[in-house]
């Protein structure tokens, strides 16, 4: 039982169901029986074909259309049946029915029943036709076994509306704005309103109105100036008057109402802005003013001037525009004040009591925007500004900063260099004065601030940049207002030196099949370019005949024989000049030594040079030098050894090397070890810097400090104490534990610290403690063994290398 909807009928394809619509309002039932018309009227022989006359029965297969099923929304009849269905196999066996779609087991559920023995269809609950307008389902016809027994029928129910739905407005407020004096008919804005009900039926038809008119300020308007288009809710403009400076605002009170205007109706509010066009010109007020301005001031303001404008503030119809008519010179400017509008007159250059004590000013004003064509026909409002010029004292000026000066380096002290450098605007007297001038070149007279040169000039100044000398000048009027200047002189060039020939000595190589056979001069010029380099070498033809000199560059030359000389010692004249304006020059004569070369173009050893030169010292002359150098240096080495010996046999009895004045004082000046201890067994042993102790040195006049080569009797003396005191007790013994060597140490450095016969500088102490525990015995026991008599020294022989040279000092000579 398969059953297709289309356009308000029932098709069946196999067998004829009886399909009823019962409605409890009026109880009509269909059966299928009667007869349907599909959309195109059916001829009879195409409903009953079994009719045609002809051969056998053709039974032609044909749906039929059963119209959807009506229901109406918000029904109170629950439940109301709706449609009963039937199947023609209830003649052969037992039928079930039963419903699916939306409605039934699909959202929105339980909103239409079957009843599964007699096919009823019901409503169970109220429906929406604003949620659901309509619903699609299918019913089945099953056997007792759950077997689909026909192909299922679709049923289309559609709820029908009711009005039970108000129109409301999409905006709680609508806003819009509208120019002045618009004319009737300009429109203004649209409002919306929004009905849910079938937009196909008259429950959905909307009506707009008008139900009130407020103005801002209150009744500044009583006509009513908006209508509204009652099917579209376009608000125009339907009268004359919208004046912003009148009314600024309308508040409309709106009405929409559905089923044409009758029906249902809602309210709202829609706010109408008046919109200002430029119909009022700012106009001056006061139209005259009179201000004050000091003379020598800029970019400050001296005062404002006042407009008023009807036009909306904060606009471009209310802001103004101010113009000055009558300044040529640009000396003023005026401005607009965002905030009032007032118009700002200011000073923009400085302006001059004595040139013009008082302005009258013409000013202009505009609106930012144009005029409107609706504005009153009025002229440009302007007015008249006086300004007088306050008169103060004014700084002295200068005819030109930086003062320009051009003079040549070599100007004579006392030349005019400058006058009339300054003046004063209130004509009274100056003061002139130098403030800075590294060089002391300058001089200025006080009264009429001539400045002239004091000293002749020094381009090699080190305050001299690019040919150019900056100094200052001041110079003040009469109530103390002072002003500077800075004076810049170009120095020019002279030429002052003459140019000094370079190498004044040489060598050439003698014969002419010499590559290297000249000697290269140069010249220096204390003079700056142009007054020194390119340079001239030239021979004077009566001083050097044998000579010539030829030019390489601007700054070279070559000087070379023309003729064969002999080996040996030549002066030749040489002339320089210089490219300045007069040219300078100078003579020089350079000693040129005329020797054999190498392949190299050098001279030869001296040797040769000497013993085979035929002028200066001999060969055997200078043999004759060095040998007596050598012999007086052996004197000399002879006279050492011979006072060397004398004195070691002078040395007083009791007082020999080794031999001190107790067990307890004997301590060596100088100790040169290899090792600082007593060996593997001297676990107390440090290794101590030896320090020069001042009370170790020599006492006799004319011996020296150890480390210093200062002999004791040229000693320098210190200034921070007085001279011969007595000098602090210096510590003697060293410490019983090892672990006060710091301590030890430093009561020495204090004592020398301390001590005024010492040297002015930091001294080294020497100090004789080596550490204890060692298997070597004290040379104190050499003590015990003196005699009064010599020693002999011959036993240091014994003892190895190391005291050898004592050896040879003390041994036999």
């Amino acid at each position: 039982m398969k059953d297709v909807h289309h356009e308000g009928f029932w098709r069946r394809k196999k067998f004829l169901p009886l399909f009823f619509e019962h409605r409890l309002h009026n109880k009509q039932v269909w059966t299928s029986g009667e007869r349907y018309h599909s959309k195109e009227e059916l001829h009879p022989q195409a409903l009953y074909p079994w009719r045609n006359q002809g051969s056998g029965v053709v039974r032609v297969k044909r749906d039929w259309i059963i119209p959807p099923i009506r229901v109406l929304e918000n029904s109170k009849q629950i439940p109301e049946d709706l449609v009963q269905i039937k199947s023609d196999k209830i003649f052969t066996s037992e039928v079930i029915y039963k419903l699916e779609g939306p409605g039934v087991d699909q959202e929105p559920k339980n909103l239409f029943e079957i009843d599964d023995q007699t096919g009823v269809i019901r409503s169970k609950r109220p429906l929406d036709r604003e949620k659901h307008n309509s619903f699609t389902l299918k019913a089945f016809a099953l056997s007792p076994s759950g077997q689909r027994l026909e192909n299922p029928t679709t049923i289309e129910i559609v709820v029908l509306d009711q009005n039970d739905n108000r129109p409301t407005f999409t905006q709680t407020q609508f806003v819009g704005t509208v120019p002045e004096f618009s004319v009737p008919g300009t429109s203004v804005m649209s409002v919306l309103a929004m009905d849910a009900d079938d937009p196909m039926t008259d429950n959905a038809a909307l009506s707009y109105s008008i139900i009130g008119q407020e103005t801002v300020p209150a009744n500044a308007v009583t006509k009513t100036m908006f209508g509204i288009n009652n099917e579209t809710g376009a608000i125009y403009t339907r009268d004359v008057g919208l004046d912003r400076e009148v009314v600024k605002s309308f508040r409309l009170k709106l009405q929409v109402a559905d089923m044409g205007g009758i029906g249902l109706t809602s309210e709202g509010v829609a706010i109408i802005h008046v919109s200002d066009i430029n119909n009022n010109a700012p106009q001056f007020s006061p139209a005259s003013y009179s201000m004050r301005a000091v003379e020598n001031r800029k970019d400050y303001e001296i005062g404002r001037v006042n407009v008023t404008d009807r036009d909306d503030r904060g606009t471009g119809n209310w802001e103004a525009n101010y113009f000055i008519s009558n300044d040529p010179n640009g000396n003023f400017a005026i401005a607009t004040d965002p905030t009032t509008n007032q118009g700002i007159l200011m000073v923009v250059k400085p302006l001059d009591y004595e040139a013009q004590s008082e302005y009258i000013l013409n000013l202009k004003v505009e609106n930012v925007n144009r005029l409107s064509n609706k504005a009153p026909n009025l002229p440009v409002s302007t007015a008249s500004v006086v300004v007088t010029i306050v008169n103060e004292n004014e700084a002295p000026r200068f005819r030109e900063d930086p003062i320009q000066i051009v003079v040549p380096e070599s100007v004579v002290p006392g030349t005019l260099l400058k006058s009339n450098i300054a003046f004063d605007p209130d004509d009274s007297d100056l003061r002139y004065e130098i403030s800075r001038d590294p060089e002391r070149w300058l001089d200025i007279n006080k009264d009429t601030g001539d400045i002239t040169a004091k000293r002749t000039f020094n381009m090699r100044s080190l305050h001299i940049k690019n040919n150019i000398y900056h100094a200052v000048v001041r110079v003040t009027d009469a109530g103390g207002v002072s002003t500077t200047a800075t004076v810049a002189i170009t120095l020019k060039e002279t030429n002052d030196f003459a140019p000094q020939l370079l190498p004044l000595s040489g060598s050439v190589c003698r014969g002419a099949g010499q590559t290297h056979t000249g000697m290269v001069l140069t010249a220096v010029d204390e003079d700056f370019p142009p007054q020194a380099e390119p340079f001239i070498f030239e021979m004077p033809y009566d001083l050097s005949v044998n000579w010539t000199v030829i030019q390489v560059n601007d700054t070279h030359a070559v000087l070379q024989p023309i003729v064969k000389l002999e080996e040996g010692e030549y002066a030749v004249t040489v002339r320089v000049s210089d490219s300045g304006s007069p040219a300078l020059s100078a003579y020089a004569q350079v000693n040129v030594t005329v020797c054999l070369c190498d392949s190299y173009g050098d001279c030869k050893s001296e040797v040769g040079a000497f013993s085979g030169s035929s002028v200066g010292i001999s060969f055997f002359a200078v043999i004759i030098i060095i040998a007596s150098a050598v012999l007086l240096l052996l004197l000399l080495l002879l006279a050492v050894a011979v006072t060397t010996c004398g004195r070691r046999h002078h040395i007083k009895k009791g007082t020999g090397l080794l031999i001190g004045e107790s067990e307890d004082d004997i301590r060596d000046n100088v100790f040169n070890y290899d090792e600082q201890g007593g060996g593997e067994e001297d676990e107390n042993a440090f290794n101590i810097d030896l320090l020069w102790n001042p009370h170790d040195a020599p006492s006799t006049p004319g011996s020296y400090y150890p480390g210093y080569g200062v002999p004791r009797g040229k000693q320098p003396l210190r200034k921070d104490a007085p001279h011969n005191l007595p000098s602090p007790t210096y510590p003697r013994r060293p410490p019983a534990d090892p672990t006060d060597i710091e301590d030890y140490i430093n009561d020495g450095l204090e004592a020398a610290d301390n001590d005024p016969n010492v040297p002015p500088y930091d001294t080294a102490l020497i100090y004789d403690y080596e550490g204890e525990g060692s298997l070597a015995g004290s040379l104190s026991s050499n003590a015990s063994g003196s005699s009064e008599e010599d020693q002999d020294y011959d036993y240091l022989n014994d003892w190895g290398p190391r005291f050898q040279k004592l050896a040879n000092m003390y041994g036999p000579c």
